[in-house]
């Protein structure tokens, strides 16, 4: 029997209209956090599986985050200069075998710089995605679709955790080489896939204006620590991200003094990955069209205030309430701030701006377990919180003052100053191909 006319099933609205490159790179980001092993395995893999000390893993894990923190501005720069997509196939293989040979190393020399290399080539892919989705979909599309990525990113690494514990009766080994495999894998899509959306260089057009060479170029842009605005937003980006960042450092260290087991902790851990599945979407649409400045500010007073009434907490209800409240910040920030990122980047610099954004979340990975620690044991837990609260909201309050008194934050469009033209911008070269826009080395 036929389908009555107008009766044809639609796709859900959080998904409808984005390209279909877009769906390349979301499927790449969920088989690579769906093959993520060896990430929350990687402290036991040390001190239970190869026998070494507590504090040398710690030492490894800050050298990923070392690395982490170098990888975001080269993955941004390579982006902006030999291209998107060349960029993530290679930081995916230089990851998959760091990865590898991270599983397989004895020798502490070996397993330091396999842990150094693996957290370089493991950020260096994120702002040439970024970079990649802000060409390929339009401004008014972006948060939803950085949304969608986020989802993705954590269902794979819920997914992933739980794999990882069944894995691991298997041996330790074998969590690290099928997480490089898994690496490569998204490489290979990429490769395959996802076309260059990196836009064709200006110097070779920047011949005179006329009907023979059609109209002028725009100049390069400057670098991005002269945007100074946005370098203000990338610092109170740092201060969420710190902050933010206590849960998986702090936060177990506290819930175990006052007698909870890791279980308990890792139980109502979990609260936090369901809630961004669940809410993570709904939630974007809801806040969609709304002013992105008290979006921002609405993400820093539920992370700050959600951390600062861990104070009061002492049962396990207690905790997870905490942790549900600033689950809603992290929800609201996360495509917004990137969001915020993309819209502001001239179309030459999409990667060195989401390099620097990502720059304050690496950052972030490796001081906040360091300091947290330190002022939990100089202070105590209420000190501790009580920052917290202070920074989380200043970062909120911070991001709303900068994306809402600087207009070009609204518009998304590069500032005279930024693109060195002095002029009115040219209309956006935000949208990937298809679109009128033109790229170089376009795969189809």
């Amino acid at each position: 029997m036929s389908r009555p006319a107008g009766a044809r099933l639609r796709a859900p609205a959080a998904v409808r209209g984005l390209p279909a490159a877009f769906w390349w790179i979301w499927l790449s980001i969920l088989v690579n956090w769906i093959g993520g092993f060896a990430g929350p395995m990687l402290a036991l893999s040390l001190t239970a599986g190869r026998g070494y000390s507590a504090s040398y893993a710690g030492l490894v894990m800050s050298l990923v985050g070392l690395g982490g923190i170098a990888g975001t501005f080269l993955g941004g720069a390579l982006a902006d200069r030999i291209g998107r997509r060349t960029t993530m196939f290679a930081a995916h293989l230089w990851t998959a075998a760091s990865m590898a040979l991270l599983g397989v190393s004895g020798e502490p020399w070996a397993v330091a710089a396999s842990a150094l290399a693996m957290g370089l080539g493991a950020t260096a892919v994120r702002p040439a995605m970024q970079a990649s989705l802000t060409d390929l979909v339009p401004p008014e599309d972006r948060q939803r679709a950085f949304a969608l990525n986020y989802w993705a990113l954590n269902a794979g690494g819920a997914i992933a955790a739980v794999l990882a514990g069944l894995m691991v009766t298997h041996g330790y080994a074998l969590i690290f080489l099928a997480d490089g495999a898994a690496t490569l894998l998204c490489g290979i899509l990429v490769l395959a896939k996802v076309p260059e959306t990196r836009p064709a260089a200006t110097a070779r057009s920047a011949a005179p204006a006329g009907p023979k060479h059609g109209p002028p170029a725009v100049p390069p842009s400057g670098p991005v620590h002269r945007d100074g605005s946005f370098m203000l937003f990338v610092l109170m980006t740092a201060l969420f991200a710190v902050v933010f960042k206590q849960g998986s450092s702090t936060l177990p260290v506290v819930m175990t003094r006052e007698g909870h087991s890791p279980e308990v902790y890792s139980l109502v851990s979990a609260a936090n990955g369901l809630m961004v599945v669940a809410l993570q979407i709904p939630l974007t649409r809801l806040v969609s069209g709304r002013s992105r400045p008290m979006v921002l500010l609405a993400a820093g007073l539920l992370l700050g205030w959600g951390f600062g009434l861990t104070m009061l907490a002492d049962s396990v209800a207690a905790f997870t309430c905490t942790v549900l409240i600033w689950t809603l910040g992290e929800i609201l920030q996360a495509p917004a701030g990137i969001a915020v990122t993309a819209d502001r980047a001239p179309a030459d610099r999409r990667g060195r701006y989401q390099g620097m954004y990502g720059g304050a979340w690496s950052t972030a990975a490796f001081v906040a377990p360091a300091g947290g620690g330190w002022v939990l044991d100089q202070w105590g837990a209420t000190t501790l919180w009580t920052l917290c609260a202070v920074l989380a909201t200043t970062a909120g309050v911070g991001c709303a003052l900068v994306t809402a008194r600087d207009k070009d934050f609204r518009t998304g469009r590069p500032s005279p100053v930024r693109d060195g033209s002095g002029t009115p911008p040219l209309p956006s070269a935000s949208s990937g191909p298809g679109r009128g826009t033109p790229t170089e080395g376009n795969a189809s």
